[in-house]
């Protein structure tokens, strides 16, 4: 049993009633928003300070480098120090581009994850919102992305910016297939989209474990696909370097180029976040069956602590693919999802659907 003390409830629900107490109804609800919003803009910006520190030291060890050592200790400052040239930077105004749809772009795709970002169960009883359709709303939500992209390529009056922005939209629309078929699998052993029935029906075990093969396989084909979905290395075409100087983004500067730099490692995180919650449990604890001492002591560590645990392991993974294999084709790209991954999550959902009807499943 999920020791009370590591549950957020208790202090969600006080914190709504003292606000209740203090002001009428619509204004406390109000207040809530407001106050959840500000969380999550923190929240947003520490984590993006982080995940970029952390990809250049651990890029560093896989090149036998230091990384960042110069600002602060150990480097920590560094992220920090470009953030602020970032946020000083001039924003140029680019000749014959579309002002109005070149401004709008970043925060379309700002926006899509941080609506994205608020689904996810972070702990027991710490979760914005929680829909009985929670993984379709993520899913959508973080589809919106793309729309995006194509007005930032489009609109920057730019050949660079134009084919990374069309290779973006067919690498996204492809691989959602894969993913949304992958999440669909844990759907059909769960039977429900509501991510946090989702992490309770894994009290006895994780469905990355009690689904045997095809859910190992499901997690395999979520995690290639949504690497390539949010545009990571080997899959990065669409910010090919040697080919289109930066994409999408080429023509941005300062707090917009910073924008989109920072939605890449947010949806790093959701991504990670989706497949720690779907496959490994999310904030649940590690338990075998009826052992009750062992799943007692593993009870002891606080439900964020195995959710954040689990969400960086899989972020180690989607950086050490970048920083391991080399950079694909654009045809080679979408081959890999055409004419392999796709057939293979289809007949993946065939097996999963089959053993879920025989309940050949522990």
């Amino acid at each position: 049993m999920i020791l009370s003390i590591y549950s957020f409830s208790t202090l969600t629900a006080s914190i709504d009633k003292t606000l209740h107490r203090a002001m009428p109804p619509s204004i406390a609800v109000l207040a809530e928003f407001v106050l959840i919003g500000l969380l999550f803009l923190i929240f947003y910006a520490l984590l993006g300070l982080f995940l970029v520190y952390l990809e250049r030291k651990v890029c560093a060890v896989m090149q036998n480098r230091i990384g960042p050592n110069r600002v602060g200790k150990w480097g920590l400052l560094q992220t920090i120090a470009d953030l602020i040239k970032l946020l000083t930077k001039e924003l140029i105004t680019i000749k014959n581009a579309d002002n109005f749809l070149f401004n709008l772009a970043p925060f379309i795709v700002i926006i899509s994850s941080f609506m994205a970002i608020a689904a996810l169960p972070f702990a027991k009883g710490l979760q914005a919102i929680d829909f009985n359709i929670g993984i379709f709303y993520v899913i959508a939500v973080s589809s919106l992305e793309i729309v995006g992209v194509l007005i930032a390529g489009w609109s920057s009056n730019s050949k660079y910016s134009l084919i990374g922005a069309m290779r973006s939209g067919a690498q996204i629309v492809s691989y959602e297939l894969s993913v949304g078929l992958s999440l669909l699998s844990i759907v059909i052993f769960s039977g429900t989209m509501q991510l946090s029935t989702i992490v309770e029906s894994q009290a006895d075990a994780w469905w990355i474990f009690k689904g045997h093969i095809p859910a190992f396989i499901a997690f395999v084909i979520y995690l290639i696909a949504s690497t390539a979905q949010i545009n990571r290395g080997p899959f990065d075409l669409a910010e090919a370097e040697s080919e289109l100087t930066a994409g999408f983004h080429t023509e941005y500067s300062g707090i917009k180029f910073a924008f989109f730099f920072l939605a890449e490692y947010i949806n790093m995180f959701i991504v990670a976040g989706i497949a720690a919650t779907m496959f490994f449990g999310g904030w649940m604890p590690f338990h075998i069956g009826h052992w009750e001492g062992f799943n007692e002591v593993m009870d002891y560590i606080p439900s964020i602590v195995w959710f954040f645990g689990k969400t960086f392991f899989i972020i180690y993974l989607i950086m050490w693919f970048k920083w391991t294999f080399p950079r694909l084709r654009i045809d080679q790209l979408l081959n890999l999802e055409w004419k392999y991954l796709l057939p293979l999550s289809l007949m993946n959902i065939v097996i999963i659907s089959f053993v879920v009807l025989m309940g050949w499943y522990f």
